[in-house]
């Protein structure tokens, strides 16, 4: 069965291509500091934002906030199906709602007739603090209760004439996230918006989310993608896209490869490669940077790099394919950066 296709914004899920949400940190309503951050998500590379609606000032600021950023708004609703349909007659392009607590039938019909008026999508969002009871009581906090819990929201969504939905079912174990989806994917074929909930601060939670995300988009599950940390949003961007690319889904970006140094490293090789990580991530070009920590292995291994570095006794040399100059080590950073600028702009 064809997987079906939810349009947000002008964002299609379903249609083979990943896409990379996150969620602001600030009170919606204050739509100078909202505005501020949602640019800062667009500039990492941002393609889907979500913002939390917790009063009627939220839902009423989306109009504001909407029309000074540049890619799709979701509107984040719990408890409240009257804030939900606000939020979606400001202008959200797409609710998220959690219907284990947004109350029972009469209310997700508000929500689905609301909707439909207004030609936006749902996620229906299960996750482990919110499923529904007589599943918990049978199954436990489980894979199974889960994926239950989701699809019979779902079809309440269904029998009121809602079509245009995204399925999630979060946790924050990664081995029970992982086959929730695996379950739920061979259940439905709705875009399906993965992601490990509450992974944790930026370096386990990466971890966690590298994890369970990397093992479901490598089975081919997951049409969007959301890196929780308990971070600056930024990062969550970054990590979901670094994920993409090493999942082999992104090729539009210049990859920087690099050795983890040993003792015959003789120059500043972290440092440079920290550097040249900076210099070009969100370069939208299709390349490969190596940075290597020697002359015995680096050459050799990064031989299909478009440009090397590797350090020697006294020198580096600076490869493509074959060796194409010898440096000082105290200029090496330099001239080395000179070649990189030559390499992306050739490239444009």
């Amino acid at each position: 069965m064809s997987k079906k296709q939810v349009k947000i914004g002008n964002i299609v899920l379903g249609d083979g291509e990943i896409a990379v949400q996150s969620m602001t940190t600030e009170k919606t309503s204050d739509v100078e500091k909202s505005v501020a951050q949602i640019l800062r998500l667009e500039a990492a590379g941002c393609d889907i934002v979500r913002v939390a609606v917790l009063d009627e000032a939220d839902a009423r600021a989306i109009s504001a906030v909407k029309q000074r950023i540049h890619i799709p708004l979701v509107a984040d609703i719990h408890f409240s199906a009257k804030l939900a349909v606000l939020a979606a007659e400001s202008g959200a392009d797409k609710l998220r709602v959690n219907p284990g607590n947004i109350g029972g039938e009469r209310e997700l019909s508000l929500v689905a007739d609301c909707v439909k008026a207004h030609k936006i999508p749902v996620r229906v969002g299960a996750n482990t603090g919110s499923i529904e009871p007589h599943f918990l009581s049978k199954y436990g906090r489980s894979a199974e209760a889960l994926v239950l819990s989701a699809l019979e929201n779902v079809k309440i969504f269904e029998k009121h004439g809602l079509r245009d939905l995204v399925i999630s079912v979060k946790a924050s174990d990664v081995p029970l996230t992982v086959k929730a989806y695996e379950l739920l994917a061979r259940q439905t074929d709705y875009p399906l918006h993965v992601g490990v909930t509450e992974a944790g601060i930026e370096r386990m939670g990466i971890v966690k989310s590298s994890v369970g995300i990397g093992a479901l988009l490598l089975e081919g599950i997951g049409d969007t993608v959301r890196v929780s940390l308990t971070s600056d949003p930024v990062k969550e961007v970054y990590a979901a896209h670094d994920i993409l690319r090493a999942c082999g889904l992104e090729k539009d970006f210049v990859e920087v490869v690099s050795c983890p140094t040993c003792g015959r490293c003789h120059y500043d090789c972290i440092g440079l490669a920290e550097k040249v990580n900076e210099r070009v991530r969100g370069v939208k070009k299709r390349g490969k940077i190596a940075v290597m920590g020697c002359v015995v292995n680096g050459p050799g291994e990064a031989k299909d790099a478009d440009l090397g570095i590797a350090g020697g006794d006294r020198y580096c040399v600076i490869f493509r394919g074959e060796e194409m100059e010898r440096v000082p080590v105290e200029r090496a950073e330099e001239i080395f950066f000179s070649r990189l600028e030559e390499f992306l702009r050739n490239e444009e």
